[in-house]
């Protein structure tokens, strides 16, 4: 390639690829991403950094069937949900993986480029992406080992003869970082003989091999395909483990880096509308090294937040949690925080890892086990298992404290929602949270999977009837989030690169004070995380005394600031100087 400018795409995608591919014609390469992404002639680089976000964003994490219609398909009754439940409430959506698969719930992918029949077609993913902000995963660490790739793989013919990772059991293995307990390496026959194919998590998912330049180009016309169907929000799952080089330990690699790097790159200059979205449950300063210099992910998962955040409401502390969002930095531009506390997985572990202490995990295990949470081990250093994940619903998890179940689940559940809605970033509601569905321990005993337990499929009469049920904690779980997001949505202050500064108002309090980019609004979030009544004098808080302050919540009104302010358990109050309705 002739020598060009740092600011042209052609050269920033070779440069991306030579670092990759140093034996390829890269030239060649560069050439074809960009026709398959229908970007030959594009020389230029966006200008500046573009922030496709605002206080007005709020995501619903949901599967595509957790809601089943009668004589429709599910995607169709998700859509119907979506539009008279949720609109002005919530503007994106994740519709977790939506395409056939063989296990794990769709991240065991067999065809890419399909819908999965069963809960719909591309039309219904186009028509809910007309409305909402579309997130669809990019399950591109793994596929499953009925795909057609795996197929041709073990038949040695293309496309899939070197799409998969071997290696070999004799190698030293041994720093590999694994994220489960089963063999890493499966035997397989192909018509070469046999095989060793990498698994990272199941024999089922496949490792794909991005030292092959071939597969990437499989993997960025799948992204067009995406794109040219709506979808705008890309989550790269379990992209931590991209990269394999036996002999290390196979995570984080720069090789990983680069190539996030060039998808940002490409999808940027498809649509400057594009997001990308890294899954990486990993301890806090890996975590935060996928930003990059804001130039790979646009958003991070948050994932130490939900360890923190369920071990502050039971144990009644918020020492950890403050400590830890006095030390996170603020999001650079053009990047932001993507917060959740539940999702289709677990509650990490990893996440708090060198946060709490094992003997604070230990207890937080233990009480979650007594309210009919399950766990999920790893393999760590040595071969010992370790707590990798609490597999519950939030709303059980919250049922009570290390002291054991109480009257304050509902006020406890809330809390949380109160200081993730509040938190600098954009907050993702798993559809389990917005529905405050309990343990789904049934289904834990059919599948004897421990994920399952967080994973129900309501019928969307039977849901409808619980949710116009006054008397039903679903009603109120529901009803109150919805509130406190319409609230939320309207405060500039809560942009998510809106100023953050950490309050010190001792453990029993978790309090922050966000304040708008223009300044004009400033609100102080102050959460009670203990079961009993806190009270905390005004004079504490530094409030402008000029100012009218108002509780955005409750509607409270504080002009003396010589009073003091009384936190009943598990109470939040937002103060803010100016309230915004419209």
């Amino acid at each position: 390639m002739n020598q060009q400018s740092e600011d042209n795409l052609e050269f920033r995608i070779c440069t991306f690829l030579e670092l990759l591919y140093p034996q390829c014609d890269c030239n060649a390469l560069t050439t074809k991403l960009l026709a398959l992404m229908e970007l030959e002639g594009n020389s230029s680089i966006l200008p500046g950094i573009n922030e496709n976000w605002n206080e007005h964003d709020a995501w619903l994490i949901t599967y595509g069937d957790s809601l089943i219609g009668i004589d429709e398909k599910p995607l169709k009754t998700l859509e119907h949900f979506l539009k008279s439940e949720l609109e002005g409430v919530i503007n994106g959506v994740h519709i977790l993986p939506f395409f056939p698969y063989s296990s794990d719930d769709g991240f065991s992918v067999i065809d890419y480029t399909q819908v999965n029949d069963a809960l719909g077609d591309w039309q219904n993913i186009e028509s809910i992406a007309s409305d909402f902000k579309v997130m669809s995963d990019l399950v591109i660490n793994h596929c499953s080992s009925e795909s057609e790739w795996f197929k041709n793989y073990k038949a040695r013919k293309d496309p899939g003869r070197d799409y998969f990772f071997e290696a070999s059991p004799d190698e030293d293995l041994s720093q590999v970082v694994r994220p489960r307990t089963s063999p890493l390496l499966q035997e397989v026959e192909t018509r070469d003989g046999k095989r060793h194919v990498w698994c990272t998590f199941s024999h089922d998912q496949i490792d794909l091999n991005f030292a092959n330049p071939q597969l990437l180009c499989e993997i960025v016309g799948i992204i067009k395909l995406y794109l040219d169907h709506g979808i705008r929000i890309f989550r790269l799952d379990a992209v931590a483990f991209l990269w394999k080089e036996p002999g290390t330990s196979c995570i984080h690699l720069s090789q990983t880096h680069t190539i996030i790097r060039l998808l940002r790159t490409l999808i940027e200059h498809y649509s400057d509308e594009a997001i990308l979205i890294t899954e990486t449950n990993v301890p806090n300063h890996e975590n935060l090294s996928y930003f990059g210099n804001s130039n790979e992910a646009h958003a991070v998962y948050n994932f130490s937040l939900p360890p923190l955040l369920l071990h502050a409401l039971i144990s009644g502390t918020s020492k950890h949690l403050r400590t830890w969002q006095m030390s996170m930095p603020p999001a650079l531009m053009g990047t932001f925080y993507f917060n959740f506390i539940a999702s289709h997985d677990g509650i990490g572990l990893r996440p708090a890892e060198g946060l709490l202490d094992e003997q604070e995990i230990d207890e937080l295990v233990s009480t979650l086990r007594k309210f009919n949470a399950r766990i999920s081990y790893r393999t760590a250093d040595g071969g010992k298992k370790k707590p990798y994940e609490i597999n519950a619903t939030l709303y059980d998890s919250l049922q009570g404290t290390l002291n054991g179940t109480d009257q304050w689940q509902l006020q406890r559940f809330m809390c949380t929602q109160a200081i993730m809605f509040a938190m600098e970033g954009i907050p993702a509601i798993y559809i389990h949270s917005l529905l405050g569905t309990n343990n789904y321990l049934e289904g834990v005993e059919a599948t004897k999977q421990n994920r399952t337990i967080n994973r129900y499929k309501w019928r969307f009469d039977e849901l409808n009837r619980k949710l116009t049920d006054t008397s039903s904690h679903h009603h109120q779980v529901f009803t109150k989030i919805k509130e406190l997001l319409r609230i939320r949505t309207r405060q500039p202050a809560f942009h998510p690169n809106a100023v953050q500064f950490t309050l010190q108002l001792g453990n029993d309090v978790f309090g922050f004070w966000r304040q708008s980019r223009y300044r004009e609004q400033s609100i102080f979030c102050l959460h009670n995380v203990t079961d009993h009544e806190v009270v905390i004098p005004l004079s504490s808080i530094n409030l402008i005394s000029f100012d009218t302050w108002i509780d955005l919540v409750g509607g409270q009104k504080f002009d003396d600031f010589r009073q003091d302010l009384k936190l009943q358990p598990y109470q939040y109050v937002w103060l803010s100087n100016k309230e915004y309705k419209n």
